[in-house]
């Protein structure tokens, strides 16, 4: 086999590969890469409408990582409602994801205790993820879950409950505090500070008024 016909089964292996994956930035990333691949590839053999296709479908992918990463709490991509913690839904969703909550979070009981303030993170019609806190003190809060799906995973859309726009901001928390049990917490990109085995987040002030 030449490096040619290696190049060519990597890029084509590479993007039935991309199309495997469940958290949307990593399949476009993985997916313009392959294309990258791919139009060399045909370049070297001259065929000139599969280079011409994966072009386009590269800068198609460009165009939605771009789109992706610029996302922002301003932007309205995501909108995060406050829901009893009886919700019916909210049950719901707890249960339909239960076994990879319990990977992130062992210690959580599966459902929203009584006293808590829960949060559904919105893409659209689509819940990304869901937030359960408790009140631990004037001004702060425990997390006692903060999961999101795994389709969202790489757009993180935690920025939009923790930060100067989000819900948390608007009640006048200052600092969240994470489970002690949590697995991969990603608040220190956040620029949480360890605490013991927690991690303590400060919340900005709020961008503006509550609604």
């Amino acid at each position: 086999m030449s490096w040619l016909d290696a190049l060519g089964w990597f890029g084509s292996a590479l993007l039935v590969f991309s199309l495997l994956q469940a958290r949307m930035l990593r399949l476009r990333v993985l997916n313009t890469i392959a294309c990258i691949i791919l139009t060399v590839f045909n370049a070297m053999l001259a065929v000139w409408p599969m280079v011409g296709m994966n072009i386009v479908l590269a800068l198609i992918n460009v165009y939605f990582i771009v789109k992706m990463l610029r996302e922002s709490p301003e932007s309205g991509a995501y909108a995060v409602i406050e829901v009893p913690a009886d919700s019916p839904y909210l049950q719901h969703f707890l249960h339909a994801h239960a076994a990879d909550i319990a990977t992130f979070f062992p210690a959580f009981s599966g459902q929203a205790q009584p006293g808590r303030v829960a949060y559904l993170i919105q893409r659209g019609d689509e819940t990304a993820g869901v937030t359960v806190a408790r009140d631990v003190g004037p001004g702060r809060v425990e997390i006692e879950l903060d999961y999101v799906t795994e389709r969202f995973r790489d757009i993180a859309p935690g920025k939009f409950m923790f930060g100067e726009a989000g819900p948390l901001a608007r009640k006048g928390i200052r600092t969240a505090l994470t489970p002690s049990a949590m697995v991969a917490p990603y608040y220190a990109k956040l620029g949480a500070r360890a605490v013991g085995d927690r991690l303590e987040l400060d919340i900005p002030e709020a961008s503006r008024a509550p609604r």
